[in-house]
């Protein structure tokens, strides 16, 4: 069995900081030690990695992202995406539903796990889409194969918009598992574009997409899905939050364990606000919108006192000329996945959170909060998906250096001032040095 010493680094894992070594043992973590290292551990390993100066901290889980595949694979597909993922420190995601075709069946979510088994890099997982009118195929789910069911109880494509009560009803009372939700109320978004359209025309710009997809959108339908939750005795789970009105759904009174209701920030809507759309114009466009400069500072104090729970991307590339156009017409959505862990220490060294907090939000919280087996912590016995950082290391997002197949990025001219050094998953290497190791292969995650 293959066994890597990684030495020296600055180990960040469950609210601590502190320099050490990671014994690893095929695809598992073997030991943990804090100062020196016995000498016959170092003897009996295979490989040595000198990672003084280094950190080390355990491998990002992305409970949402739109990998586009299948059906929509021009924009991105499970192996272009999760290349990206692991050279940004990613070693788990999520996938959403809304493909061509939805994947709201079971053979459907087949397809996917075998497709994922093929080439992505990370270890890869699946929501199923709820319908209204899918609750049988629902029952049959393996509840130790998925996160949970993802609900659009806002605009969407196709048969992913979940809008009848009794539908509702079936799901939330029903399901026994999970419910994650997109959720801006349709009613309240149509009303608003009637009427910046009627003030305006058609040609909106993209200052008016907070506007349309406004606090009240995002926070009528948490507050229904809130209430429903809590009459049917639910676990629900609100993606992308962007307003302070809606944290006073959640509460931080709790541990994660004993909570019912949670929620989740995404990487942009904690460093862009309202104010930067005259710079970055569609580019920053997604669903739910950029707000204000206050909702932004709440969802970081959020953060921080745990009235959220998890941070992701919401990753969902689009090629450049799918995002022209008026804010009614350009795709909502934007690629992440590389740059999110990087954003969140940029985040973390400007004073906005700790490296501990980043670490706990992006990959224990996660693991806690789905019920993932042996992932996201930096324990013996648990899965060998750890990252280094290199916290001296200056950089630029350029087309050169950016792995998304739509081949932009919002970050795009950015400076940073950490990068990733390496990446395991299940004790290879997946990324060193700025290569992606196309040999890797990610497992299957699996559900307690």
């Amino acid at each position: 069995m293959n066994k890597i010493l990684i030495q020296n680094p600055r180990i960040i894992n469950e609210g601590r900081s502190f320099i050490g070594s990671v014994l690893v043992e095929g695809d598992k973590i073997a030991a943990v030690f804090e100062g020196e290292v016995p000498g016959n551990v170092r003897a009996e390993a295979n490989q040595v990695i000198d990672a003084t100066g280094k950190w080390l901290i355990p491998g990002v889980i992305d409970d949402q992202v739109h990998f586009r595949d299948p059906g929509l694979t021009h924009k991105g597909d499970i192996g272009t995406e999760s290349r990206a993922a692991v050279a940004g420190g990613v070693t788990t995601f999520m996938d959403m539903p809304n493909t061509k075709p939805q994947t709201t069946t079971i053979a459907d979510l087949e397809w996917k796990f075998n497709r994922a088994a093929e080439v992505s890099r990370a270890n890869y997982s699946f929501f199923f889409g709820g319908t209204n009118d899918n609750m049988d195929e629902i029952r049959r789910l393996d509840r130790s194969r998925v996160p949970g069911l993802k609900l659009f109880l806002g605009s969407s494509t196709g048969n992913m918009l979940v809008d009848k009560k009794d539908s509702l009803e079936r799901i939330f009372g029903e399901a026994g598992m999970l419910i994650a939700i997109h959720a801006e109320k349709e009613e309240v978004i149509r009303r608003n574009i009637q009427y910046y359209t009627n003030l305006h025309g058609e040609d909106l710009d993209i200052s008016f997409h907070s506007k349309i997809r406004s606090e009240e959108a995002c926070y009528q339908c948490s507050a229904e899905a809130v209430e429903l939750a809590t009459r049917l005795d639910s676990r629900l789970h609100i993606l992308h939050l962007s307003t302070e009105k809606e944290l006073s759904l959640l509460s931080n009174h709790l541990p994660l364990s004993e909570k019912k209701i949670t929620g989740e920030v995404c990487v942009h809507h904690l460093w862009f606000h309202d104010g930067d759309y005259a710079q970055f114009g569609n580019r920053i466009k997604w669903n739910p919108s950029i707000k204000t400069i206050e909702d932004r500072a709440a969802l970081r104090e959020a953060v921080n006192n745990n009235t959220i729970d998890i941070v992701a991307t919401d990753h969902a590339p689009h090629l450049p000329e799918e995002k022209q156009g008026s804010c009614l017409k350009a795709a909502s959505g934007g690629p992440l996945i590389q740059h999110s862990l990087i954003t969140m220490l940029e985040l973390a060294m400007e004073g906005r959170f700790t490296y501990e907090k980043v670490v706990e939000k992006m990959a224990h919280m996660p693991a806690e909060l789905f019920r993932i087996d042996r992932r996201g912590y930096i324990r013996p016995g648990y899965y060998a998906d750890i990252v280094l950082i290199d916290p001296e290391r200056t950089w630029t997002v350029s087309k050169e250096n950016i792995l998304y197949k739509c081949g932009w990025s919002p970050f795009e001219g950015y400076t940073f001032h950490h990068g990733v050094w390496k990446t395991f998953v299940n004790g290879e290497l997946a990324y060193g040095d700025g290569e992606v190791n196309d040999a890797v292969r990610g497992k299957e995650v699996r559900y307690l």
